[in-house]
């Protein structure tokens, strides 16, 4: 991927890391387009970024995703970027005697069948340019789960293995698949405490060293910071290994 002379798309682009992106596109010479369900954050966004664009969008909805990728690939034809970054996290107490399914199921629709749905409504115009590039944000957490948030990581396994097997799909197409696997950072996706956690990384520093690495490696097929090699890696250490770090890190960030 280059990283300059783009038309980005990125999804959940009024906060966090997906603000954190856009902004980053932007101060390249980037067009970017964020897209969110939240007015005043894409607004906030854009003041603070003159010539980047939004629009809204609600990935949990399919009926809504294809109206928006009508508009924004007839808005914006010279499309060439997508980046499935907007997902929730919520905590799930599976002891809980009761029924209600609604933030599983919700987490699913949004982290995962949002991006699909997504890449799917935009695949057909991205293949039409020159060169294109989908970037699926995952997490360190699709490779050790955090058990306090079961689907959350069992939907970011998915876009793992979803954007494996899109990248071999496409192989023989002008369209890249790149995957950005997050560690723990400072961001509000699980809350204001999060933000302000000394145990999570720096969104600034997390930033500058994806987009270095997105710089330099022009090829790359994932994006790891040094920070989430020891999730991303653990499965390499054999079982034994692996089951007791799944066990020290769950206690750890329980504490």
């Amino acid at each position: 991927m280059k990283t300059t002379g783009n038309t980005i798309l990125i999804t959940g682009g009024g906060s966090g890391i997906g603000r954190g992106l856009a902004e980053a596109f932007h101060r390249l010479g980037n067009q970017v387009i964020i897209a969110g369900r939240k007015q005043r954050a894409l607004d906030e966004t854009t003041t603070a970024s003159p010539g980047m664009k939004s629009v809204t969008l609600d990935v949990s909805d399919p009926k809504s995703i294809q109206s928006f990728a009508t508009q924004v690939t007839k808005d914006y034809p010279s499309l060439n970027v997508l980046i499935n970054n907007a997902g929730i996290m919520r905590p799930e107490n599976l002891l809980e005697a009761s029924n209600d399914l609604s933030t599983a199921e919700k987490t699913v629709t949004t982290n995962l069948l949002g991006p699909i749905r997504l890449t799917a409504a935009l695949l057909p115009s991205l293949r039409k340019q020159p060169r294109a590039t989908i970037m699926t944000v995952s997490s360190g957490l699709a490779f050790v789960p955090f058990a306090v948030t079961p689907t959350y990581c069992a939907t970011k396994a998915a876009i793992h293995s979803y954007s494996q097997s899109l990248r071999y799909q496409l192989k023989s197409t002008k369209v890249d698949v790149i995957e950005l696997i997050p560690p723990y950072v400072q961001t509000t996706l699980m809350g204001d405490q999060q933000a302000d956690d000394p145990r999570a990384m720096p969104l600034d520093e997390f930033l500058d060293e994806a987009m270095s690495i997105l710089k330099t490696e022009p090829d790359v097929k994932e994006i790891c910071v040094k920070r989430v090699y020891p999730l991303r890696f653990a499965t390499e250490q054999g079982q034994e290994k692996y089951e007791n770090f799944f066990t020290q890190f769950n206690d750890t960030m329980h504490s």
